[in-house]
């Protein structure tokens, strides 16, 4: 692992070592000063008990000189106790000062040594601990968006570290996916934009070629004018779901149950034209967030009702005071396994036949931005019975404002 003077591995083997050695110097100096307290008693019993009791012979067998003769004889007047005494003190002071001696020199060896290979267990350790950091860096340095599918995948006993490296992986495993669903989301966007304009220019080129008569330069008129409402409605689709996933400026009450009431009148000539039948219940709640955009999500859910539906299909609208709106719907059969792709841009139950009226397939992507916006949570299942799909928005408790 490559690192620095100044590195965190330098700071953490100044930290470890320095504990190491200084509780090596704080253990050698405290058996210091036992063995200090102790040794005199010690060794002062073990000589007296060697000495034998009586006179004490002298040290040493052939002649003396003068002035180291008083040990070796007996001092006129000096009881045996006493002269036995005065040895056994010489022998004790002189035996504990040299074990003190060699105690002192053995011990600063050791904790010489041991200071050594502190630093040196100090250092390995370190790096054993970083190692980690450094694979999560060079991992994070080596990514880009063409090599997004890597992962560090951490071989670790469970830590700290390995939580930190399980996270960053799973922080790879969303972004792989919102990249990824960037990217089709712009090819779709490109598709959808580009076959309007590729209607356009057939219909210009080919409808209009030659001298044509009046009646069919104003089917072709028609044509255009629908083709670029069509693109007109795409555009605001994404403008509004560009501007939906950057969240919220402000915040404002707004009354679910008015929007619902107003929505369901405002698509009813619509719904009938259909022979689609819309019933609303709904109990106050007003919620915390941006009129315009939910007003837009509940236009989205019931809209997707009414247009995907069968005839003398029913549209049933709800919202409860707990902070729930759910919507309701007949129609073509949806398999469970499909829902979840149909909040997808571009997503659709059925491949597109670019007829007049068709969406483009955002409407459920937008209420699923909108919804995230508020912070809100957003589920749908396929309806057993009747076909049709139930959506359910379900708003935190912290936003209701009233209900």
């Amino acid at each position: 692992m490559k690192v620095t003077a100044g590195g965190e591995r330098a700071r953490l083997t100044a930290l470890y070592g320095g504990l190491l050695v200084l509780a090596g110097a704080l253990l050698t100096g405290l058996v210091y000063l036992l063995v200090q307290q102790g040794l005199y008693t010690s060794i002062s019993t073990a000589v007296t008990t060697a000495v034998p009791r009586g006179p004490v012979p002298p040290w040493n067998t052939g002649p003396v000189p003068a002035a180291s003769a008083v040990p070796a004889r007996r001092m006129e007047g000096v009881p045996v106790d006493l002269d036995k005494g005065l040895a056994v003190t010489k022998i004790s002071d002189l035996a504990g000062e040299a074990a003190l001696n060699r105690l002192l020199s053995v011990s600063v060896i050791v904790l010489t040594v041991y200071a050594v290979l502190s630093i040196a267990l100090a250092w390995w350790m370190a790096g054993r601990v970083l190692r980690p950091v450094s694979v999560i860096a060079e991992t994070a340095r080596r990514l880009s968006g063409a090599n997004l599918h890597e992962r560090i995948a951490l071989d670790a006993p469970p830590g700290e570290l390995k939580h930190l490296a399980d996270t960053f992986d799973e922080m790879l495993d969303r972004m792989e996916r919102l990249v990824g669903a960037q990217q089709r989301f712009a090819a779709n966007a490109a598709h959808e934009l580009r076959t309007p304009l590729a209607v356009q220019r057939a219909a210009a080129e080919i409808g209009l070629a030659g001298e044509p008569d009046a009646e069919r330069v104003a089917r072709i008129r028609t044509k255009l004018i629908s083709v670029a409402d069509d693109s007109e409605h795409l555009i605001e689709g994404l403008l509004l779901l560009a501007a939906s996933e950057q969240g919220l400026e402000r915040r404002e009450p707004v009354a679910v149950d008015v929007l619902a009431h107003a929505v369901a009148d405002g698509l009813a000539e619509e719904a009938a034209g259909r022979g689609v039948t819309v019933s609303v219940r709904a109990d106050p709640l007003t919620v915390a967030g941006d009129g315009v955009l939910l007003d837009r999500l509940v236009h989205n859910l019931v809209a997707n009702a009414v247009r995907y539906n069968t005839p003398e299909g029913r549209v049933s609208v709800l919202v409860t005071g707990d902070g729930t709106l759910e919507v309701a719907n007949t129609g073509p059969e949806v398999p469970p396994d499909t829902v979840p792709q149909l909040f997808e841009p571009f997503r659709r139950l059925a491949e597109r036949t670019h007829g007049r009226g068709e969406g483009a397939g955002l409407g459920l992507s937008i209420v699923a931005a909108i919804a995230r916006a508020h912070g809100a949570e957003v589920s749908a299942e396929a309806n057993l019975r009747g076909g049709g799909l139930t959506v359910r928005v379900g708003f935190p408790g912290a936003a209701v404002a009233g209900g």
